[in-house]
């Protein structure tokens, strides 16, 4: 497509590498497993490739817990995982392949989504996680701010 020169592509593939190989090895101090995930790169103002959006959380990676993968695999089970895709399951169940409207969430799946996001953050991060009330937009902007990019 002509937007990324090939030496630039190899930056990104470079930078990829290294920040999975980093995250491979925090999970696996945690007692995970980072099985993929995805990264978007942009560019600085300066032209420099940086990652933009959020990188290994649940919403971009697939976590499997480490402890039990082995036996899982060999029984052909499905690991235990922190992700999403707990989500996704439940609405293929219901019948829901990405079509048309999504179908209700019950609460039920909704709660348990929400333990697995914050028993991810405490495993992922090694601190329990603690909810951040502030108001949505006012939050963006504030960090936003600090990091010099809101005039």
């Amino acid at each position: 497509m002509g937007l990324l020169s090939a030496e630039d592509f190899d930056k990104a593939a470079l930078m990829c590498a290294r920040l999975f190989a980093f995250g491979q090895g925090e999970a696996a101090r945690r007692g995970l497993i980072l099985v993929d995930t995805k990264y978007e790169i942009g560019r600085r103002p300066d032209g420099e490739l940086c990652f933009i959006d959020e990188i290994h959380t649940p919403d971009s990676s697939r976590y499997w817990y480490a402890d039990d993968y082995e036996a899982r695999f060999a029984k052909g089970e499905e690991p235990r995982g922190l992700d999403k895709e707990y989500v996704r399951r439940y609405l293929v169940d219901q019948g829901y392949r990405g079509e048309g409207p999504i179908p209700l969430i019950p609460d039920g799946v909704r709660v348990e989504a929400t333990r697995r996001y914050i028993e991810a953050v405490d495993l992922i991060t090694g601190t329990p996680f603690t909810p951040n009330l502030e108001e949505p937009d006012a939050r963006m902007r504030k960090n936003l701010a600090q990091a010099g990019l809101l005039a």
